[in-house]
């Protein structure tokens, strides 16, 4: 890899800003001061150091973000902010991308990452990974419900869904528990809208066994550890 592309993808500047970060000598290979951009650097065999620290450079980015309402799941809008703009620089510059998407209006457990081979696995309709969403409905589900989402639900394009788990919560009839294991442009809305109801409220709280961080604030995000990434990958590849 070219060492201002490294440079770049680590946080430290634009090309400019790293060429002149090598013109000054900040940035060091095996102890050895490197001016060149051009240069080949392997960041898993070589020391590299850049104003006295040094790089530990991972190729690819998992991130666990709560999505905040009224932020879309795109890497560019014109018209409306993304869930790229609410990232940090270090983490933005790495071009992550969501995997699947949650509606501009629903909130919730959102990955992003610059790996295509993880994003498919969790995408992918012979793989993927089982949703559940938490939502409130503008007027009580019923046992009826249940049993139709139980054996899918033919959506208005004509669309039959595959069988879906939809759980009442014990303290309120509007509110619900559902868990797909497709992803259909407005799936859950539009499961709803096919029984005569609405989703006033919609949140994804889980995918697979990741469940969302409680901790995080809505627009807050984490690293995913190695063991939440190889669980979901494991998971998505042993799906029958």
């Amino acid at each position: 890899m070219r060492v201002d592309k490294l440079l770049a993808n680590t946080g430290y500047g634009s090309r400019k800003e790293v060429k002149k970060l090598l013109k000054q000598g900040a940035v060091e290979v095996d102890r050895q001061k490197l001016k060149s951009g051009a240069a080949q650097v392997d960041p898993d065999s070589q020391e590299i150091i850049v104003l006295g620290e040094v790089i530990e450079y991972k190729e690819f980015i998992y991130l666990l973000m709560n999505k905040p309402q009224g932020v879309i799941s795109a890497t560019v809008d014109d018209i409306h902010k993304t869930v790229l703009d609410i990232l940090e620089f270090d983490d933005a510059v790495r071009e992550p991308f969501p995997v699947g998407r949650l509606d501009k209006d629903t909130e919730g457990l959102l990955l992003l990452t610059n790996d295509g081979k993880f994003a498919h696995a969790l995408t992918s309709p012979k793989k993927g990974a089982a949703k559940t969403y938490e939502a409130i409905i503008d007027q009580a589900v019923t046992e009826e419900d249940i049993v139709s989402f139980s054996k899918g639900i033919v959506l208005d394009d004509g669309y039959q869904t595959k069988p879906a788990d939809l759980q009442i919560k014990e303290h309120s009839a509007t509110e619900i528990y559902l868990t797909i294991t497709e992803g259909k442009y407005h799936q859950v809305k539009r499961m709803f809208e096919a029984v005569g109801k609405r989703v006033l409220f919609l949140r994804r709280i889980s995918i697979g066994n990741l469940t969302l961080d409680e901790t995080l604030e809505p627009g807050e995000y984490r690293d995913m550890s190695e063991k939440e990434v190889e669980e979901l990958l494991q998971e998505a590849y042993t799906k029958n």
